[in-house]
């Protein structure tokens, strides 16, 4: 059964965008979400590729106890596409009482359910992307589960995105716990589009696992999209929250061998930024740290067009 969906406001749509065959975004959480939901128009020429490595909160719980991918991302970039309120509501409601689902998020579980009586756990995650009429497609960076781990300068090894997370200064390295395929059906994609988006997000915990499984950075740096790059409005909590946006894309290409970036979207000047740089994107009225839908989009045609 499908959820009714109540009129909502819509972004007008420039014809240039609304025109291309084949976009891909990458990312995760709450960024990836509002790329998504932005360029929701396009429908199913709009594929998101989604981290899957948390390990905290909700997400980490379901993997503690299962072998499983990491939930969380998914949920949220679902919660954000939905156009009925209460399934946004539905899909990010958290247990709080002291049964033994405290802790855990509905949406979360919903799609793990979904995985064990599916096939595939990307055909879960397409069925309750029906059920809440998402035409927008969503594809787990691999099926497999697998986490973050970081190298630091002194020799030490932190596991999981939480330790990552906690770093107080860029790690040496950057990598899976181990080798991982690429879902086909997103390398597919990424090889037919013209456009890639990368971020925002977190940068070592949302942006970078999906490049950090070989086929995608690759596929990335094969293809003839543009690929654009969209800086945080505001600095993260973490590493990357103290470097310069130059800096961060020296840092991605030290770890992928490869500048997969064409162009960014970026509020902050950087004098030693030498790709093509678009601004002027507006914060949203709810959060500070989240982009105003309208003005993103307009960054997003204005760069991809230049």
């Amino acid at each position: 059964m499908t959820l009714k969906t109540s009129p909502s406001p819509l972004v007008t749509a420039p014809r240039q965008l609304q025109q291309l065959r084949s976009v891909t975004a990458i990312g995760g959480g709450h960024g990836l979400g509002r790329v998504l939901s932005t360029l929701a128009f396009l429908n199913r020429r709009l594929i998101g590729i989604v981290a899957t490595t948390d390990d905290g909160g909700a997400s980490g719980l379901l993997r503690r106890n299962h072998d499983c991918i990491a939930w969380g991302d998914i949920r949220n970039c679902l919660s954000q596409l939905a156009k009925h309120p209460l399934a946004a509501d539905v899909l990010n409601y958290r247990f709080t009482t002291e049964h033994s689902l405290h802790g855990h998020n509905l949406g979360n579980l919903l799609l793990y359910t979904l995985d064990q009586l599916s096939a595939r756990p990307l055909d879960g995650i397409a069925l309750l992307s029906r059920l809440l009429n998402i035409n927008t497609r969503l594809l787990p960076m691999s099926e497999t589960p697998v986490d973050l781990v970081a190298a630091t300068h002194d020799g030490m090894e932190c596991f999981g995105e939480l330790l990552v997370d906690g770093l107080q200064q860029m790690p040496a390295q950057l990598r899976l716990s181990q080798p991982v395929a690429a879902t086909p059906e997103a390398l597919h994609h990424v090889e037919r589009s013209e456009l890639v988006i990368l971020g925002p997000g977190s940068f070592l915990t949302s942006v970078m696992p999906p490049l950090l499984v070989e086929e995608f950075a690759q596929a990335i740096a094969n293809s003839a999209a543009q690929v654009i790059f969209i800086d945080n409005l505001v600095p993260e909590n973490s590493p990357a929250g103290q470097l310069s946006l130059s800096e961060k894309l020296a840092w991605m290409e030290q770890q992928l061998g490869v500048q997969v970036v064409d162009k960014v979207i970026t509020n902050r000047p950087d004098p030693n930024l030498t790709l093509p740089s678009f601004d002027h994107v507006c914060p949203s009225s709810e959060a500070a740290h989240r982009h105003q839908p309208e003005s993103l989009l307009a960054a997003l045609t204005k760069a991809f067009n230049a």
